[in-house]
């Protein structure tokens, strides 16, 4: 779900930074340097890349764990021992001198300072849950077509372990719709797969998925991308539940969706397009109310000081022109999700995190069960402990999905996998 970072200082918007500067070649710092940056409770992975490049030395300085890379910057000074970068928008520094084989030095902005400390190399993440070939399933490369918007979607259909094509079993399908932003067909996140890990998991109880890149991402082409809200989006989700549909070898054709791809689960649920759909992290309440709540709960768990960032109400949401410049924040501010909701008979599986800070459980979650008509099929659950991410976490900020080994809860898996065989015919 997408957040105002707008809103935020610059201190959790980070991003990279980038300098030229022609150097000795045998330079010590050549390399990549990592380290923490500790800001309030936010711990920060920031990595300091020096790459030779025709008789020059590209330095770049990255926060993964916010997405930002390779984004140029102002250079001070960069010689052998020492570097200096500065980022004038951010009103932010990096200065740092080699000692005993670190880059001990110091980042600051916004009249703050903080010790970064760097240590040459990167670690790879430890992903423990990605699956590894070879795969006791097989998947197809399809693609399908949502004409109205002119949009060609592709993706991957897992099948179950031991599906028989010449059999009389039909196995159940669910369609993988991921959240806000361009997102491929793993819902791919600081090398966390959760759509893929998802796949392999169902199919390892005999359940079906498609999972497929956003339009204008991976392997999908066509499609307006720029000006795209979720009603369009919706519609490619649409298309693919009709492309299962036509192959006519699934018992029921489900959805599930995280954050913004449960939002679109009730629009097509609303419709009667679904059987069945899991809804995690799904919005209950309006968008400009989401999002208000969402960024001061973020401000209030970075423990950043008092003053430091204003609280957000809704009409602070209203009134950036920046913001409503953008269609898909525009369209989001108004929709309220409720009557989708209450118009959606399918079985509902909706599911959040505890410390899920941008869809906030105690807000959404509430909301959602109340509106739902009655069934005895239908099930809401929290989790506690975990994020919006459905990881066990420490605070639940963006910032600690990427440093987490932990894709997405086993428990959470087992539960998706348990509903989907009581409650839908299997």
């Amino acid at each position: 779900m997408k957040n105002l970072r707008n809103f935020i200082t610059g201190l959790f918007a980070i991003v990279a930074l980038a300098v030229q500067a022609q150097v000795n070649p045998t330079t010590a710092l050549i390399g990549s340097w990592s380290g923490k940056l500790n800001v309030g409770s936010m711990s920060l992975t920031i990595v300091l890349n020096l790459e030779q490049a025709d008789g020059y030395v590209v330095v770049t300085l990255d926060s993964p764990d916010q997405r930002a890379m390779g984004i140029p910057t102002y250079k001070e000074y960069l010689s052998d021992d020492s570097v200096a970068v500065k980022m004038e928008s951010l009103r932010a520094t990096y200065r740092a001198r080699l000692k005993d084989g670190k880059l001990d030095g110091t980042f600051a902005q916004n009249g703050m300072s903080f010790p970064l400390v760097m240590t040459k190399g990167v670690a790879e993440p430890k992903r423990p849950q990605t699956p590894k070939q070879p795969f006791p399933y097989e998947t197809e490369e399809v693609t399908f077509r949502n004409e109205a918007d002119g949009a060609t979607l592709a993706g991957t259909l897992t099948w179950p372990v031991g599906y028989d094509r010449n059999g009389g079993r039909k196995p159940v399908v669910v369609l993988l719709v991921s959240g806000s932003g361009q997102q491929n067909r793993d819902e791919e996140l600081s090398g966390h797969r959760p759509f893929m890990v998802i796949a392999d998991y169902l199919a390892r109880q005999g359940v079906a998925t498609l999972r497929y890149d956003d339009r204008g991402t991976g392997k999908s082409v066509g499609g307006e991308v720029k000006n795209a809200t979720s009603q369009d989006f919706a519609r490619d989700a649409e298309a693919g539940i009709e492309y299962l549909r036509s192959r006519k070898v699934f018992a029921s054709v489900g959805l599930l969706g995280h954050s913004e791809g449960g939002l679109i689960g009730f629009m097509l649920g609303a419709k009667g397009k679904t059987d069945f759909i899991i809804a995690l992290a799904a919005p209950g309440v309006k968008g400009d109310t989401l999002l208000a709540r969402q960024n001061n709960n973020i401000v209030e768990l970075s423990g950043l000081p008092a003053g430091t960032v204003p609280r957000i109400t809704v009409s602070h949401i209203h009134q950036s022109t920046q913001l409503n410049s953008i269609p898909w924040y525009k369209w989001f501010f108004d929709y309220d999700p409720s009557e989708n909701i209450r118009r959606t008979r399918c079985p509902v599986m909706a599911l959040n995190g505890e410390r899920d800070c941008q869809v906030i459980s105690s807000q959404n979650l509430p909301a959602i069960r109340s509106l739902l008509p009655r069934s005895k099929k239908n099930m809401t659950r929290q989790y506690p402990e975990l994020n919006h991410m459905f990881q066990h976490c420490k605070t639940g900020l963006p910032t600690e999905y990427g440093q987490i080994e932990e894709t997405i809860s086993q428990e959470v898996l087992q539960d998706i996998a348990q509903w989907i065989r009581n409650s839908i015919a299997l």
